[in-house]
C-alpha cells in the first residue's frame, strides 16, 4: 500500500478527500492529515509518506514553501497540488519543486483518483528501480516535462502558460499499468482524437467490447470516463499546437476533433484555466 497524507487548511475539504475516496481500491492508505505546511513537515518526518495531496494556499506555511523545505532535505515524496487559483507562478514553482501534478479546485469527478493512480504507478516504478539498483529513494525527476516544453521552467518560450504546465504533466497515451480493453481504448483514442465523430460506442466497437463494459472498466482503471479522458487528451494536444503561433485557434480546434470553435474554447478554458488565445498571446 502507498502511504498518503492529506494537507489542506479547510477541514471539510480534507474530510471529503479522505472520506469520499476509495483508497483501498487505489492501493493507498491515508496515514495522516495536516492543516498547514508546518504541521505537514512534522507529519512527513513522522510518517514518511510516499504521496502527499496538498493545498497551496495555507496559513503559517503554504504548500510550495513546505515542499521546498522537503526538497532541500532530499525528501522524494510525490506531491499532487490542489488549488483554487490558476496563477502561472504557482504552476511553474510546483514543477521546479518536482511536484507530480497540479489540479484546479473544484476538480471533476475522477480527476483526483486518476492523478493518484498515475502517481502510484510512478512510485511503484521507482520502487522497482531501487530494488534493481540497490539505491535509496531519490527526488523525483522533472526531465520529461523539460524535454517536452524546453522553456516551461525557465520562462523563455511562448509556451509559458499555466495551461501548458498543467497539461504537460503526465496525461498522455502511456499505457503502462493499464490492461486489456482499457489499454486498447487509450491507444485507439490517441490515434483517432482528431475525428469529430468519435464516441464511446465507436471506441468500444474498435476494441471489441460492449459500450457499457468498456465504460465500467475504463472508469475503474483510470478514474476517468472514456470521453473525459479523450477530452483531456485533446486539450493536451491543443496546447502543443497552440504553442506554435502559426496555428490559428480554429485550425487547432479542427485538428483535435472540434467543429464548433466556441465549444472548443469553452472546454479548453474549463480544463486549462485560460482561453486558447491567451496561450498565443504569451
Amino acid at each position: 500500500m502507498i502511504k498518503v497524507i492529506v494537507v489542506d487548511d479547510e477541514r471539510f475539504v480534507r474530510m471529503g478527500i479522505v472520506g469520499e475516496t476509495d483508497w483501498a481500491l487505489l492501493g493507498c492508505e491515508v496515514v495522516g492529515e495536516a492543516e498547514n505546511g508546518l504541521d505537514a513537515l512534522e507529519l512527513v518526518h513522522e510518517k514518511n509518506p510516499e504521496l502527499m495531496i496538498c493545498d497551496i494556499r495555507m496559513p503559517k506555511m503554504n504548500g510550495l514553501e513546505m515542499l521546498k523545505k522537503l526538497r532541500e532535505e532530499k525528501n522524494p515524496v510525490q506531491v499532487i497540488f490542489l488549488t483554487a487559483y490558476s496563477e502561472f507562478s504557482y504552476a511553474r514553482e510546483a514543477l521546479k519543486l518536482y511536484a507530480f501534478d497540479y489540479l484546479l479546485k473544484p476538480f471533476e469527478d475522477g480527476e483526483l483518483e486518476s492523478a493518484i493512480l498515475r502517481a502510484k504507478e510512478r512510485i511503484e516504478t521507482d520502487r522497482e528501480k531501487r530494488r534493481d539498483t540497490g539505491l535509496s529513494r531519490s527526488v523525483p525527476d522533472k526531465a520529461p516535462v523539460k524535454e517536452q516544453y524546453p522553456g516551461a521552467l525557465e520562462g523563455d518560450g511562448p509556451e509559458i502558460n499555466a495551461a501548458v504546465i498543467r497539461l504537460c504533466l503526465p496525461f498522455d497515451e502511456n499505457t503502462a499499468g493499464l490492461t486489456g480493453y482499457v489499454r486498447d481504448a487509450v491507444l485507439y483514442m490517441a490515434s483517432h482524437y482528431g475525428e469529430s465523430a468519435i464516441n464511446v460506442a465507436k471506441i468500444a466497437g474498435a476494441v471489441g467490447i460492449s459500450e457499457g463494459h468498456l465504460s465500467h472498466c475504463f472508469k475503474k482503471e483510470t478514474g476517468y470516463t472514456v470521453m473525459g479522458w479523450l477530452t483531456r487528451y485533446r486539450m493536451k494536444k491543443a496546447v502543443e499546437l497552440l504553442s506554435d503561433h502559426r496555428n490559428k485557434v480554429y485550425e487547432v480546434a479542427e485538428k483535435v476533433g472540434y467543429k464548433d470553435i466556441a465549444y472548443f474554447s469553452n472546454t479548453f478554458k474549463k480544463i486549462a484555466g485560460v482561453a486558447p488565445s491567451e496561450i498565443q498571446e504569451k
